[in-house]
């Protein structure tokens, strides 16, 4: 499973990586709110109108700690590789995704007003759900990010990559037609009936 790659490091934030990462985060936080909401309508647990705030701390904790966990666990899992057959590998691969599902899912309960009760289901039920929204969003992440990129650059009016980008794609016929209408005053339809004349 991929992780999601921040732009972090000494020097490498410039305004396009900026951009790259609000939308990201902006993304995952609509789809985190969404599989919040199925957790407090499928399970014990309940999230109500803490959705938007435990969805702020979930996109976060997604991002920030669920990589270096993964890194860590998968480290010591590499270990014990060796004496393991594929189905094992399989297996180990989705224990350490639930885990880090459960960890991830207690550290969204501790710092929200989420709340799970002593049903052991509140605990048990959601980090698989957890598990299976990361999977569904790891498959539509690449089109959902670029599809809200492409909104947020009609709405500011820039453009991704910039003079480079607009050259490569050719115009419509709506936005040709238009651009000769700005700049004579006339329709194509009044332009043959001129040139008709």
């Amino acid at each position: 499973m991929s992780e999601i790659d921040l732009p972090i490091g000494p020097g490498t934030w410039h305004a396009e990586d900026m951009k790259k990462w609000i939308v990201r985060f902006v993304v995952l936080l609509a789809f985190n709110i969404l599989v919040l909401l199925v957790i407090g309508w499928l399970t014990p647990a309940r999230v109500g109108w803490s959705a938007l705030w435990a969805g702020i701390v979930l996109t976060l904790l997604t991002m920030w700690v669920r990589p270096a966990l993964t890194s860590w666990f998968r480290a010591r899992a590499a270990k014990s590789a060796g004496g393991r057959t594929k189905a094992g590998e399989f297996l180990v691969e989705v224990g350490i995704v639930l885990l880090i599902a459960f960890i991830v899912w207690i550290g969204t309960v501790l710092l929200t007003g989420v709340r799970i009760g002593l049903n052991p289901f509140g605990y048990i039920l959601p980090p698989i759900i957890l598990a299976a929204g990361w999977w569904v969003y790891e498959l539509i992440a690449s089109r959902a990010e670029s599809h809200a990129g492409a909104l947020v650059d009609r709405a500011t009016g820039t453009q991704v990559g910039g003079a480079d980008a607009a050259s490569a794609v050719p115009p419509s016929p709506e936005s040709q037609a238009a651009r000769r209408e700005l700049k004579d005053g006339l329709t194509d339809e009044q332009r043959r009936m001129l040139d008709e004349l």
